[in-house]
């Protein structure tokens, strides 16, 4: 694998006296498998760091990011699979002849922006980090206490090769304009949600069943 070189977390730690990794999807680094298209699989303490939509790892108290993504079939973290997709990664819900993936995706805010009326706003951080001059690899690290991540998720349908994103049922629905009629039935008899992964899943398997025309 080629490797980016992170920087010490140990450093880090000592200036800022805490320990803030909201940016990271799962709480907590955990081994994970790392399948080359090549067939080689390797293993590695990794997370998935929302904010920059890499694949870190650690290593001898290092962060390193995991680069050429496209040289990787599949990594399984924290028993989640994820496929590489352009220079990100898209969780695999459900795979099949119509698969449904899901795209975690970050925002990086400032909480401590003065507000009017001695409030405080929350407002995207890209600015105050450029002029603290923090480089992408730094946002593997703890975050300062100032700083927090919003956090939301894009779902994807690859069908026949095509890509579709969708944020709402109608959106959903307008991919399968053939089985619009069925598939509004399904979902108003069993009350799922196009905003729920386990009732996506539901939808899923149903749409691609046998008995689905």
């Amino acid at each position: 694998m080629i490797l980016s070189l992170g920087i010490r977390r140990s450093l880090y730690s000592q200036v800022t006296g805490e320990k803030s990794t909201p940016q990271y999807l799962f709480a907590d680094f955990s081994m994970s498998k790392v399948k080359m298209k090549s067939t080689v699989v390797n293993t590695s303490l990794m997370n998935f760091n929302t904010v920059t939509g890499k694949m870190v790892f650690l290593e001898d108290d290092e962060y390193y990011v995991l680069l050429n993504p496209l040289m990787v079939d599949t990594i399984n973290l924290n028993n989640h699979l994820f496929i590489p997709v352009g220079e990100t990664w898209y969780e695999v819900l459900l795979s099949g002849p119509v698969s449904l993936y899901v795209q975690h995706t970050g925002k990086l805010l400032h909480r401590g922006k003065a507000a009017g009326y001695g409030g405080t706003s929350e407002v995207s951080a890209t600015e105050t980090l450029s002029s603290m001059n923090l480089r992408e690899k730094k946002y593997n690290l703890p975050l300062l206490p100032d700083y927090i991540v919003e956090n939301s998720s894009v779902y994807w349908i690859r069908k026949e090769s095509n890509w579709f994103s969708f944020a709402s049922a109608k959106q959903f629905l307008k991919i399968f304009p053939e089985k619009s009629s069925q598939l509004k039935s399904f979902i108003k008899e069993y009350h799922l949600k196009t905003d729920n992964p386990e009732h996506l899943k539901k939808i899923m398997v149903w749409l691609n069943g046998p008995g689905v025309k």
